[in-house]
């Protein structure tokens, strides 16, 4: 239940839930973008990424990953919105251009991130 962390030449001890490796946090980070990459392909994706941001929100925050984990949880919601609203004007046939437009720009957002994540970069906004 309890693992021993050494940091410098003082051991802690530290409950096992709250150690966290900055390498493997990055690793999921990079694994959700790749999921809402993948969501292009199979939708169901993207919900299994967003539920991952929220459970693991937790493990980075204070690190530069955390305006990582910002950005992909504003990417999902705003591009569910903005989907929503193309699938409604659908009906008046001006919904093509805000979902082709929605695509585009996920991606931009996906690319953006994930770039920045490769360079160990914070994202802004």
């Amino acid at each position: 239940m309890y693992k021993l962390c050494t940091q410098g030449r003082n051991p802690v001890t530290k409950p096992y839930p709250y150690i966290t490796d900055e390498r493997s946090n990055e690793k999921i980070t990079a694994l959700i973008y790749a999921l809402y990459a993948a969501s292009f392909l199979v939708g169901i994706t993207a919900i299994a990424a967003i539920m991952m941001n929220y459970i693991k929100r937790e493990d980075v925050a204070g690190t530069y990953l955390e305006s990582h984990f910002r950005w992909q949880i504003r990417t999902f919601w705003f591009a569910m919105m903005y989907s929503s609203i193309g699938i409604v004007l659908l009906l008046i046939l001006i919904g093509w251009p805000i979902l082709i437009a929605t695509g585009f720009w996920v991606i931009y957002r996906i690319t953006k991130g994930w770039l920045r994540l490769f360079d160990r970069r914070a994202m802004y906004g």
